[in-house]
C-alpha cells in the first residue's frame, strides 16, 4: 500500500505515534510517505519505504498568517498525483483533516478519487476543537472524513458529547514498540548521573502545559522525598517549566529535582526510573503513562480521560481524583516504601503495556487501510 500520513511533527503525543505508526509499516513493506512542515522528531530517513515531504508556506506580506492549510492541501495533491497515494492518514482534526478534505475535492475535480482516515488524538476535540471559532470546522472536517478513528473509548464518548458527528468512530488506541525500550548498559545516560544508589527516581514527562498540573506533580515529589530518599526528573519544555522551577526554590528542593527540557533519551531515562507521575487535568490515552510502563515503571495518575484504560488501578499503578495531591502521594510513597512491592508493580506495569505492542495494534490499521482503499476502488 502507498499511505500518505500527515502529522504535527513536534514532539507532542500525536507526532509521536504516527511517526512510529510510518516506521512499522515502512518495516512491513507498505510505502510512506510523510507530509508535513518539518521533519517529524522520531523520524528515520534510512528505510526505502519512507519518504518526507516538506510543506512549504511562501510568506507574502498580504497575509498576517500564513496559510498553511492551503499550503498542506496542494502539497497532498501533488504528492499524491505524483507517487499515486492510495490512501490519506491525518492525524488531528484541525487543520489536517480540513486540509485533506480540501485535497481530496481537488482530487476529484481530475477524477481522481482517494480515502481520508481522520485519527483524533485529543487536544484537536478537547481545547482546540471545542472553541467556538473552530468548532464548525472541526465537525465539518470529522463528518467529511472517511473513516475516523480516536485513540481511546474516551476521547471518542467525548468526541461524540462535543460535536454533532454523523461518523462511526472506531477505536484503534495508542501503541508502544515494547522490544525498543531495553535499556542498554553501554549507553552515555546512567542511573548514576540522576541518583545515587540508595535514591529512588521519580519521573514526568510532558509539555508543561496547564493541563498537566505542573505544580501538583511538585507537590506530590515533595510529599514523598520528606520519607523516602529520591530525585525527580522533569522531561520536557513548555510554560509551567518556571513556575515549577520557583516552586522547587520555595520548597528548597532544588537539589532533588532535574530538568532536562525535551530529550531525545527518554526511554534511557525511564528505564531507570521507579515511578512515573502523571496527574494530569484530562488526558485522551495517557501515552507518555504508556512509555512508562513499557520500561516496567508504574505510574501514578488522574482518573480523568484514557487514563483508566491505560493505568489499572492496584495492579500498574494507582488513579486518584484530578487535584487530590494527598492521594496521589500516599499511593506513591506506598508502593516506594516496599521493594518488594515495588518489584511487583514493574512486572505489572510491564504485563499491561505489552497489550499495547505495536504487534498487536498495527492489524487494526492495517485492515481499515485495505478496507478504506477497497471501497474506493
Amino acid at each position: 500500500m502507498k499511505i500518505a500520513i500527515v502529522c504535527y511533527p513536534t514532539f507532542g503525543g500525536s507526532g509521536v505515534v504516527a511517526t512510529e505508526l510510518g516506521l512499522e509499516l515502512a518495516r512491513r513493506g507498505h510505502e510512506v510517505h510523510f507530509i508535513t512542515y518539518s521533519q517529524p522528531v522520531r523520524l528515520a530517513l534510512l528505510n526505502p519505504n519512507i519518504h518526507y515531504h516538506e510543506v512549504h508556506v511562501p510568506e507574502y506580506p498580504l497575509f498576517h498568517y500564513q496559510p498553511y492549510e492551503l499550503a498542506l492541501s496542494s502539497k497532498l495533491v501533488d504528492m499524491v498525483k505524483l507517487h499515486k497515494i492510495e490512501v490519506l492518514h491525518v492525524h488531528y482534526a484541525i487543520p489536517h483533516a480540513y486540509a485533506g478534505y480540501m485535497a481530496k475535492q481537488m482530487l476529484k475535480s481530475e477524477g481522481i478519487k482517494i480515502p481520508m482516515i481522520t485519527t483524533l488524538h485529543g487536544t484537536d476535540i478537547t481545547l482546540v476543537g471545542n472553541h467556538p471559532f473552530y468548532k464548525p470546522a472541526v465537525s465539518f472536517s470529522i463528518n467529511k472524513s472517511d473513516y475516523v478513528t480516536s485513540v481511546s473509548q474516551s476521547l471518542k464518548d467525548e468526541t461524540y458529547r462535543l460535536f454533532d458527528i454523523k461518523k462511526e468512530i472506531e477505536v484503534i488506541p495508542n501503541f508502544i514498540e515494547i522490544d525498543k525500550n531495553k535499556i542498554d548498559e553501554n549507553s552515555s545516560c546512567h542511573r548514576s548521573l540522576m541518583a545515587t544508589q540508595d535514591q529512588k527516581i521519580i519521573t514526568h514527562i510532558s509539555n508543561f502545559r496547564k493541563v498537566k498540573r505542573i505544580p501538583d506533580v511538585i507537590k506530590i515529589f515533595n510529599e514523598i522525598q520528606k520519607q523516602i530518599p529520591s530525585k525527580l526528573m522533569m522531561v520536557g519544555e513548555g510554560p509551567e517549566r518556571e513556575i515549577a522551577e520557583r516552586m522547587c526554590t520555595d520548597l528548597q528542593i532544588n537539589d532533588k529535582v532535574i530538568f532536562f527540557g525535551n530529550s531525545n533519551e527518554i526511554d534511557k531515562i525511564l528505564n531507570y526510573s521507579d515511578l512515573f507521575l502523571l496527574p494530569s487535568e484530562t488526558e485522551s490515552f495517557g501515552l507518555a503513562a504508556l512509555e512508562a510502563m513499557a520500561c516496567g515503571v508504574p505510574v501514578i495518575s488522574s482518573n480523568s480521560g484514557g487514563l483508566p484504560e491505560v493505568n489499572k488501578q492496584g495492579y500498574s499503578g494507582y488513579l486518584s481524583d484530578v487535584g487530590d495531591v494527598d492521594d496521589m502521594a500516599k499511593n506513591a510513597i506506598s508502593i516506594l516504601s516496599d521493594n518488594t512491592e515495588l518489584l511487583k508493580f514493574k512486572k505489572n506495569a510491564l504485563a499491561l503495556a505489552a497489550e499495547f505492542d505495536i504487534l498487536k495494534i498495527m492489524p487494526l490499521y492495517e485492515n481499515l487501510y485495505k478496507r478504506a482503499i477497497e471501497k474506493f476502488k
